[in-house]
């Protein structure tokens, strides 16, 4: 779907028109492609803490040029600070000593990444002065323009070797629908992460599974999840199963036709996994469908229909997968939520019931896993696909344009994210909720 806005905003005319009138001006975001590098440009590094000294070779392991200054009228296409040597509230200066000349030397679309320690894992005035940086990311993350995105990763000490998928992740294209975000590294469980020996393809060698696979968001996950090396069993309903078999017959990989909600559908996921596959290393929990009524007009069967699909089954399955030891150690579960889970949305109280059940689905999970295991979430925002297409033209414009970047999200841009949380290399990213909504300007 194109976004006819947009489109005319970058028109001659309507360059005049927008300028003229204060209206949004929605720059074209870079998407990463095959063959890309993950980094177009110079990272700039600031700040000095504990991962000062790592973070050049850590960037360099992912190909990407780094330096502690930028040349006379050069620019730099991102920007990393350590702030995890701030102690207490007068250290905070350091964060505008080092962005305020630098920000206006920026290339189009730039990253800006802001690393810290978790502040619970501190006390007195450094646990004030740490949790002061989510106020600092993303107010600047509102600052930024020109398809900037701004984020906050808090790494817990023990995790400081874990940071290279989280930073080629967020210093990539790949992150182009993600800002305003509070990412914690080793502040759940695993504080270590594998190896990645390709990281052109992280999931060579794992099976991952994928619900509402057929189109959409599901589809482009499954080619996101494909591109980097899973085998990928698709499963969706018996009504799209030909979509399905045609998707999964060109990403070479299996397919699975049910209904989530029937009683032995965990049973039969779980069975069909470990006989043909011997387990499975990504499950995402990507079905979803959608009844929306105020709840004054709501009849039993669209909220129960809602929760059964977005949340009942997704809880089920993972409890079956793991207990009947079918998630392979080191294993990636994660859950699809929304924005409506987070700030609520008129017309959806059932819809934003479940999503934020899948919230919580995380965060029960986080903290029992075992053997590597990890536990994450998306919580998408506006993103373009042919349901939203249908939504009336005004309603269509606010929910794009009420964000940092102006503009409505591509499928890709979840499946992005879910890719970050499935590589090998995102084995101390764990109880997150990363919301994909291009920082939503209210109620989140």
């Amino acid at each position: 779907m194109s976004d006819r806005y947009q489109g005319f905003a970058s028109s001659p005319i309507g360059r005049l028109v927008v300028k003229n009138l204060g209206l949004p001006n929605p720059v074209a975001l870079e998407r990463w492609a095959g063959g890309d590098a993950l980094v177009d440009g110079l990272v700039v590094l600031g700040g000095t803490g504990r991962l000062t000294a790592t973070l050049p070779a850590t960037l360099d392991g992912l190909g990407i040029a780094c330096a502690t200054t930028l040349e006379e009228g050069a620019r730099a296409k991102a920007l990393v600070f350590d702030a995890t040597g701030i102690t207490d509230t007068s250290g905070l200066v350091a964060l505008q000593e080092f962005f305020t000349p630098l920000l206006r030397r920026l290339e189009s679309c730039p990253r800006i990444v802001v690393l810290g320690t978790p502040p619970e894992q501190r006390s007195g005035s450094e646990r004030i002065a740490q949790r002061a940086l989510e106020g600092f990311t993303r107010s600047l993350g509102k600052e930024v323009g020109r398809g900037g995105t701004v984020q906050l990763v808090y790494v817990a000490p023990a995790a400081d070797g874990a940071v290279a998928s989280t930073l080629g992740f967020l210093l990539s294209p790949k992150s182009a629908y993600v800002s305003g975000q509070v990412v914690r590294i080793g502040a759940h469980g695993a504080t270590t992460t594998d190896e990645v020996a390709d990281w052109t393809r992280p999931l060579a060698g794992k099976v991952a599974l994928v619900t509402g696979a057929s189109r959409g968001i599901g589809e482009e996950i499954a080619r996101v999840l494909h591109r980097d090396g899973a085998s990928v069993v698709g499963l969706d309903v018996p009504q799209a199963a030909s979509e399905l078999q045609t998707l999964m017959a060109e990403l070479d990989g299996d397919h699975l036709v049910l209904d989530i909600t029937a009683k032995d559908a965990p049973q039969r996921i779980a069975h069909h996994l470990r006989e043909h596959h011997g387990g499975v290393d990504v499950v995402v929990h990507n079905a979803g469908i959608t009844r929306d009524r105020r709840l004054a007009n709501m009849a039993a069967d669209r909220w129960s229909s809602v929760i059964a699909v977005n949340l009942t089954a997704p809880e089920l399955i993972t409890r079956e997968l793991l207990d009947a030891g079918v998630v392979n150690p080191g294993g990636r579960i994660v859950g699809v939520a929304s924005i409506a889970g987070i700030a609520g949305n008129v017309g959806q109280t059932n819809y934003a019931t479940s999503k934020a059940g899948v919230i919580g689905l995380v965060d029960s999970l986080r903290d029992e896993l075992t053997d590597g295991i990890t536990v994450n979430a998306v919580a998408p925002g506006f993103i373009i696909t042919q349901m939203t297409a249908a939504v009336p033209f005004a309603t269509r414009e606010v929910g794009q344009r009420l964000n940092a970047l102006a503009q409505g999200g591509l499928p890709v841009d979840v499946a992005e994210t879910i890719a970050w949380f499935a590589s090998p290399g995102s084995g101390a990213v764990n109880g997150n909720v990363v919301r994909v909504c291009g920082q939503m300007m209210l109620g989140a």
